[in-house]
């Protein structure tokens, strides 16, 4: 076979260069904190999504009601797409029926 390489492929991995003019600087910052909104925002629709199909039946309307309300806010505010948001709703509607 092949003789094993002398650097693993971990150590081959370059961070990216960091920019050296000033608004580049400035969107790296603006990107960092735009993807931790979006992530935040993400990550709450599927602690929600979770809490509704660990929920026993008499609490599953209010579940519902809180999953839908929150996806509908992140569709407006454009951190989920519409699309994205419509198909969460419906998934979280065919559980309601069950």
């Amino acid at each position: 076979m092949f003789p094993p390489s002398p650097v693993s492929p971990a150590r081959c991995y370059h961070p990216p260069a960091l920019p050296n003019i000033k608004q580049q600087e400035k969107r790296v910052r603006q990107a960092s904190r735009q993807r931790l909104e979006n992530l935040r925002w993400r990550s709450t629709a599927k602690t929600l999504m979770r809490r509704l199909k660990e929920a026993d039946a008499a609490d599953t309307t209010e579940r519902h009601r809180e999953l839908v309300s929150w996806l509908d806010k992140a569709a407006a505010r454009g951190k989920l797409h519409k699309n994205t948001a419509a198909r969460r709703k419906a998934q979280a509607a065919k559980l309601l029926s069950k």
